[in-house]
């Protein structure tokens, strides 16, 4: 079930490259990787995770309210990060020039699939 929702998110957006559901802990529970891509998903994933429950923790602790999302824009690759529960994120990594608001909405809406079977 994870993958599928997975892969729609990645097939469903302009630009899309993988996509993952991952514990803030650095272990994923499921990955998608469009057929084409060498990324290697579940690296980019344990590496933003330490850096994403700082974001969280740091918002907290600002009384920001709860982190929902994060973008992370580099030269090559965008990374946008669903805050899922207090245990796991969802994340799908994009090329330059990538339809990015789209990949935000499927995102959202798809996110809260995986939050009823996370639970």
């Amino acid at each position: 079930m994870f993958k599928e929702v997975l892969q729609e998110i990645v097939d469903g957006t302009e630009g899309g490259v993988a996509a993952l559901l991952m514990g803030y802990d650095g272990i994923a529970v499921d990955q998608y990787v469009r057929g084409d891509s060498t990324i290697d998903v579940q690296t980019v994933g344990m590496e933003y995770s330490v850096i994403l429950s700082g974001i969280r923790q740091a918002a907290e602790m600002l009384d920001a309210g709860t982190t929902l999302e994060v973008s992370i824009k580099a030269e090559h690759l965008t990374t946008v990060v669903r805050y899922l529960t207090e245990e796991y994120f969802m994340a799908i990594t994009l090329v330059p020039g990538a339809n990015v608001g789209k990949a935000r909405y499927l995102l959202r809406t798809r996110g809260a699939r995986l939050v009823d079977e996370l639970s």
